[in-house]
């Protein structure tokens, strides 16, 4: 049984997908804890409801990204985690982080990497003229935006999309998306060669969403 430690920042959707999905697909791991680094994130709420054990380490209380860093991975580590996932955790880690949970940290971003690394992805990618978009969840390395890709999701833009349209899709094949690289990490099904992810038994590691989704 594998323990999965997830960070959030706000709502925690993808979260809420992962949860529930290791619940209902029975996955061999438990989510032993969500952490914030904000007070207000929405997300706590739902873990303490589903029973899940919750912590905070506010960032505010650490002028120094290090000093957040050091913080957050003891609280991390007090969960003994196999696996630990990022969803919606709006802070850039350090290369000390990083490298503490190598191969054992996955990310989701909402574009097709390595396209459109960083923020405002979706804007980024009308202005761009781009015909599809989409999500991509990938092992965490120093540099960012740019770690092995697990799983990346294909989202088409149709016309009179703007950024809030084409978000509100993305984050919906990012609900099915990352679940189900989380799953495929817990089963032990992920082996790396070099920057390629290895999926065994073979499974598409892709997914094209439906042009007329909405989330």
């Amino acid at each position: 049984m594998k323990n999965i430690v997830i960070l959030i920042s706000g709502r925690g959707s993808n979260m809420e997908a992962i949860v529930r999905a290791a619940a209902h697909e029975g996955w061999p791991a438990r989510i032993a804890a969500v952490i914030a680094n904000r007070p207000d994130a929405s997300g706590l709420a739902f873990a303490a409801r589903e029973g899940i054990a919750t912590a905070i380490v506010d960032h505010c209380e650490y002028p120094e990204r290090e000093a957040f860093d050091a913080a957050l991975a003891r609280v991390v580590d007090s969960f003994a985690p196999d696996l630990v996932v990022l969803a919606g955790f709006m802070r850039v880690l350090t290369t000390a982080f990083v490298e503490r949970y190598a191969g054992r940290m996955l990310n989701v971003h909402p574009s097709l990497l390595p396209s459109f690394p960083g923020l405002h992805t979706h804007r980024r990618a009308l202005e761009a003229g781009v015909t599809v978009h989409g999500a991509t969840v990938h092992f965490v390395t120093p540099q960012l935006d740019h770690g092995p890709i697990v799983i990346q999701a294909a989202v088409p833009i149709a016309a009179g999309d703007d950024p809030a349209r084409l978000a509100a899709r993305v984050l919906a094949s990012e609900h099915v998306a990352y679940p189900r690289a989380v799953r495929w990490f817990v089963q032990g099904r992920l082996s790396l060669d070099g920057m390629r992810v290895n999926v065994t038994p073979p499974e598409p590691q892709w997914l094209f969403a439906d042009t007329h989704q909405e989330a």
